[in-house]
């Protein structure tokens, strides 16, 4: 019997594991109006190939972005312009960070790691909505798109693909 048990709980791990394997933000909820430190947490590689580039793209209204730089990989942020005017130490802000790209590195598909970016969570953004941050992980010849973004009603846990999301609370 507890052989069977056994059996039974790793094809309940192993069958279900693709639905909890997607790449996730640490802190999923944040005060408009704040800093926000993002930790994407990437949990595998790409069908066992090893992980050598995240691309996350960065939603609209999060402003004065600044990576974190990690040994072995190359950092690129594209740059372009916003949507509209922020304000930011009482300057106004028009342009920044639009994509952060890790490359060039290794993670193996048995390890896990994290990249992290800083961020300005505009003052008026919406309180109560979800902020998405697409990625696309990329492996050797291979790539996750991370970019699904639930539609209005729709539960994120439906997704296959879901893009990870901050919930936005009111301004502190």
């Amino acid at each position: 019997m507890n052989s069977y048990l056994l059996s039974a709980g790793a094809f309940f791990a192993l069958g279900t594991s693709a639905a909890f394997a997607h790449v996730t933000l640490e802190t999923q909820e944040a005060a408009v109006g704040s800093t926000y430190k993002a930790v994407l947490r990437v949990p595998h590689g790409c069908e066992g190939k090893a992980t050598t580039a995240v691309r996350v793209q960065i939603p609209e209204g999060v402003i004065s972005v600044k990576p974190m730089p990690k040994p072995g990989w190359t950092l690129q942020v594209k740059k372009g312009r916003y949507e509209k005017s922020y304000q930011l130490h009482g300057q106004a802000v028009t342009s920044g960070a639009r994509e952060v790209d890790w490359s060039g590195g290794s993670l193996p598909d048995e390890f896990y790691d994290e990249f992290v970016f800083r961020g300005t969570l505009a003052a008026d953004l919406p309180a109560g909505q979800t902020l998405y941050f697409p990625v696309v992980q990329e492996c050797d010849g291979a790539a996750e798109r991370w970019i699904e973004i639930p539609a209005a009603g729709q539960d994120q846990d439906a997704l296959e693909y879901p893009a990870p999301g901050l919930k936005l609370l009111p301004k502190k």
